[in-house]
């Protein structure tokens, strides 16, 4: 079943959960990122990165106006031309000037999430530009027409058989579920591309205000293609991305790379200072930087600059439960999912009722706020958002109701006394005492359609409460009747009188 991304939050939950092929690719995948993760980071002093990475994003967005100035002047001192987007129209308006101007038939693109975000892909197919994703996980989501559904593995929530299926409709691929023929069968096109490309665009992961360096972390060499051989290079690049010194981009660089996919750190770190110069054999003979900001502003404006420290690395979707259970396209039309992405998209659509569902398809079990390489505090920022949509009257009357409900028995000891005997005596009634309600009646079923109900334990808190308090009496008293009389204890007639 494929998820309908402009359908309601509530159906695109319903049809993630009810497609079990796409639940066990995904709970497969973030299993195995999440372990190679947790060996990467527990082969060094994570935490003490975790500080310094922390420490080196802080700095760059408390700066951030005036390391925005310092990373102007160095591009342009290196050759670059730097162009500025307040949001997404501005950003591809740029991109298809530049093309326009120079002939551009073909483009070939790194794996960019900032490309993702203002869908610049369809803006360029609209003008007639051929443009093709070179990052395999990439490229097979655009050959399905689908958005990414994660940070850092797009194509994660496809099994084997739907990309070699994929790939006999779309390239004439002979039936085979063998990675290296799915990939030979991806380089014999991509290659040829690369060669034969007017323009390359590229994301940047990270870019130095010190240096006027465009940084770009990859496994497969294609950024390295994208941002050398093509005649004219154009970068994509959120404000945010901004680091001021090289130092901080290699702390980040392993950073990224141990909490995304594991690695000591990523096969590929290309760095581009700037088009080619005299005498130089490679590099494009122009380079292009477009800032782009759609929403990021509002996002540091609105006291919500934490989530602006991110790195996209994926950790946070690798390790909650929510994002596990219904993957990146119940999320909706947003190449941000998981709980990062539960924080962005409302704040960077400059409304945050707008995405108003989202927030709270969160646990807030703090596992995300556990692994983010950069400290985010992921739950505190959603509980604020929660908080903001409240307000504004966004939640419907059922939930209303059912918070008023479950907020009753807590303002009063009898009440919630009685509230927990009834629960009691109910799920008693469905069989839960000795074993998990996995059916309830109408309207408490729609929780039980693909969940259960844990068993109530045996004896309530206050029942061992008081069990221990009679039991501690008793010790307490019968000590007292065998502890053998102690000198010292006694008092002598001096004392007394």
């Amino acid at each position: 079943m494929k998820i309908d991304i402009g359908a309601p939050y509530q159906t695109r939950i319903q049809q993630a959960l009810a497609d079990t092929d796409v639940r066990a690719a995904v709970e497969k995948a973030t299993g195995r990122l999440a372990e190679r993760r947790e060996q990467a980071v527990g082969a060094i002093d994570n935490e003490r990165m975790r500080v310094h990475a922390r420490a080196a994003r802080e700095e760059a967005i408390r700066n951030l106006p005036s390391l925005l100035e310092q990373l102007e002047h160095t591009l342009t001192e290196n050759g670059s031309v730097v162009h500025w987007a307040r949001n997404a129209a501005e950003a591809n308006r740029i991109v298809l000037d530049i093309a326009q101007e120079r002939g551009v038939e073909s483009a070939v693109k790194s794996k960019s999430m900032a490309t993702e975000e203002i869908h610049l892909n369809k803006a360029l197919e609209a003008s007639g530009i051929d443009v093709v994703e070179t990052d395999l996980g990439e490229y097979i989501i655009q050959l399905a027409d689908e958005p990414p559904s994660h940070l850092v593995a797009p194509v994660i929530h496809n099994l084997v058989q739907d990309i070699s299926d994929l790939f006999q409709q779309r390239l004439g691929m002979e039936p085979s579920l063998d990675a290296a023929v799915m990939c030979d069968t991806a380089r014999a096109v991509l290659r040829q591309r690369f060669l034969t490309a007017d323009m390359g665009i590229s994301g940047c992961n990270f870019a130095i205000a010190e240096t006027g360096t465009i940084c770009l972390i990859t496994n497969e060499g294609n950024g390295r293609m994208v941002t050398s051989f093509p005649p004219i290079h154009v970068v994509i690049a959120g404000i945010e991305k901004i680091v001021a010194t090289p130092e901080d981009a290699l702390l980040l660089w392993q950073a990224a790379s141990r909490n995304a996919t594991g690695q000591d750190v990523s096969v590929y770190f290309s760095m581009s200072s700037g088009p080619r110069r005299s005498g130089h054999p490679d590099g494009p003979e122009e380079m292009h930087v477009v800032l782009v900001d759609n929403g990021r502003t509002s996002v540091l404006e609105s006291g919500y600059g934490d989530a602006l420290l991110c790195i996209r690395c994926g950790a946070c979707q690798d390790v909650c439960p929510v994002y596990r259970e219904i993957g990146g396209h119940a999320y909706g039309r947003t190449p941000y999912s998981g709980p990062i992405g539960s924080v962005l998209t409302p704040l960077m659509a400059d409304d945050v009722g707008a995405a108003r569902d989202l927030p709270f398809a969160s646990s807030l079990c703090g596992s995300c706020r556990d692994a983010c390489p950069v400290k985010i505090d992921l739950p505190r920022l959603l509980l604020e958002l929660r908080s903001e949509i409240t307000d504004l009257g966004s939640t419907t009357i059922a939930e209303e109701v059912a918070v008023r409900g479950l907020t009753l028995p807590m303002l009063s000891p009898w009440r919630y006394h009685w509230a927990t005997w009834a629960w009691r005596q109910f799920a008693r009634l469905f069989g839960a005492v000795s074993g998990h309600l996995s059916w309830l009646p109408p309207p408490f079923n729609v929780w039980t359609r693909t969940r259960v109900f844990p068993r109530p334990p045996a004896k309530t808190f206050r029942d061992l409460w008081k069990s221990r308090l009679q039991e501690n009496n008793y010790r307490i008293h019968t000590d007292e009747l065998t502890r053998e009389p102690n000198p010292s204890d006694m008092s002598s007639p001096e004392e007394e009188t």
